[in-house]
């Protein structure tokens, strides 16, 4: 290998705001006689939602049943059962908002339009970087595929110390993509924006730099060289996908569709939900899940929260759904409800929960999720988040599960608040991973546990509330 090294942080900048990070190589690597200081890796906190939740008595039933897609990667999540969100229910306000709004904060909503305090993900950035982040990083990026709108909590898990959103949500690749990379510079005179950036790739922008590290005079042995052409192969290829790009001459190119999904209002015309398919769906998360763990492996962004389905989702799913390439079920939510409008949406099938029957519909509604929300983490684990210290990004990362709800009937809201599903990653040897564990506690002490593991002097919650430290959860 060679003897020249570059900085981990090492980016190519181009016209415009556009910056690109380069994979993990091995000239950022140090000597073995520096090898434990450069092996420390960044923090990272970032909240993964999915909304409705998994009924309690379904999460008893472990790996058998919905959390069947996460037994993949059980030694590396800490399941917790158990949780009890009861504190954020608030009078009067519907309690998938509660529960949404208590997600990562432990704490009732405060209006329609803030949370009651701080998201742990936001409390940690702070304890690290007091000041901001590292030039040239998106200080927090919030994205996700949703359609229930109304209260921004639904969708909305990252928030600042006075209860306000941490950052603009992203809910289409496209600007996902542009929230991470930037844009390109326009041309003088150009009137038409997205016609010019239809014309010209963010790569293009980088396209010298890019040259100089693949080049003869790189200071990057030839292995290193192929991993960065790789690298921009597949930002390119995520670019093409989330802006429908066509390979047309560059002065002639057509407009793209935006994305084909319902967004804004429409995607939620008066609560009454909407129709999609299980492809339509998925092929838009999928999209935003790529470009996100993207971002996280070029350390682009270290904080922030990603949503797959809002709380109390309202949505007429169907298509075959296939697990390990076999069919497994087949939705059809508003025939099976034999009804119409919001009554005949995913969601009625957590209302009509009975833990004396099957819940087949509602099953199948919760494995997908699950498949869904580890198709993201397995992205984190794979060989393109591998780290200095032989770990993976998911591994050194403190990534946390959670939902609105442990019950969706609506007739008790303290058995609705109780018993939600939570699962964190190891924190780089932080919190004890490979177990299910009955909590049995509130989700603010179990919050506070996780904010004090990683170093916050920060508590969330009332200052006079007596707190417990649920040691259980450390490793």
């Amino acid at each position: 290998m060679t003897n020249r090294r570059i900085n981990r942080r090492t980016m190519l900048k181009g016209l415009g705001s556009v910056t690109v990070g380069l994979p993990l190589l091995e000239e950022m690597l140090v000597s073995s006689a520096m090898a434990a200081e450069q092996a420390t890796v960044p923090v990272r906190a970032f909240n993964v939602f999915f909304g409705l939740g998994i009924p309690a008595p379904l999460q008893s039933e472990g790996f058998r049943s919905v959390l069947e897609p996460l037994k993949p990667l059980s030694k590396k999540l800490l399941i917790m059962r158990n949780v009890d969100q009861v504190r954020c229910d608030e009078s009067g306000i519907n309690a998938h908002f509660d529960g949404a709004s208590g997600a990562f904060t432990a704490e009732p909503p405060d209006g329609e339009a803030k949370s009651g305090g701080p998201s742990i993900d936001q409390v940690i950035r702070k304890t690290y970087y007091p000041k901001g982040l590292p030039t040239g990083m998106v200080p927090t990026l919030i994205g996700g595929t949703f359609f229930r709108r109304s209260r921004v909590s639904r969708y909305v898990h990252s928030y600042n110390d006075d209860g306000t959103v941490a950052a603009t949500m992203q809910e289409k690749p496209r600007e996902l993509f542009d929230r991470v990379f930037g844009t390109v510079m326009l041309a003088d005179g150009e009137t038409d924006a997205r016609k010019q950036r239809l014309k010209r790739s963010v790569l293009d922008s980088v396209v010298s730099q890019y040259r100089f590290y693949t080049g003869q005079n790189s200071p990057l042995g030839a292995k290193s060289r192929a991993r960065i052409a790789d690298h921009l192969d597949r930002i390119r290829e995520f670019e093409q996908r989330a802006y429908a790009m066509k390979h047309k001459a560059p002065n002639a190119p057509d407009l793209p569709p935006r994305s084909k999904l319902l967004h804004g209002g429409e995607a939620d015309p008066g609560g009454q939900g909407i129709d999609i398919t299980l492809k339509e769906l998925t092929d838009e998360w999928r999209l935003m899940a790529d470009l996100y763990a993207l971002a996280i492996q070029m350390d682009r962004v270290r904080f922030g929260s990603v949503t797959f389905l809002a709380a109390g989702e309202r949505i007429r799913l169907t298509g075959d759904y296939l697990y390990n390439d076999k069919k497994v079920f087949e939705f059809d939510d508003a025939n099976q409800h034999n009804a119409s409008g919001d009554k005949g949406c995913s969601h009625e099938w957590w209302h009509k929960f009975d833990e004396k029957k099957q819940n087949t519909q509602l099953r199948a509604h919760a494995h997908l999720k699950m498949r869904e929300i580890a198709y993201f983490l397995h992205l984190l684990d794979g060989p393109d988040a591998q780290e200095a210290n032989g770990k993976s990004i998911l591994e050194n990362s403190m990534i946390t599960i959670s939902t609105e709800s442990g019950d969706g009937r609506h007739n008790n809201v303290k058995r609705e608040l109780s018993g939600v599903f939570h699962a964190i990653t190891g924190a780089n040897g932080r919190f004890k991973t490979g177990q299910i564990l009955d909590i049995g506690a509130e989700g603010l002490d179990v919050y506070n546990t996780m904010l004090d593991t990683m170093g916050a002097s920060r508590r969330i919650g009332p200052a006079k509330r007596e707190g417990k430290i649920i040691d259980a959860i450390r490793a």
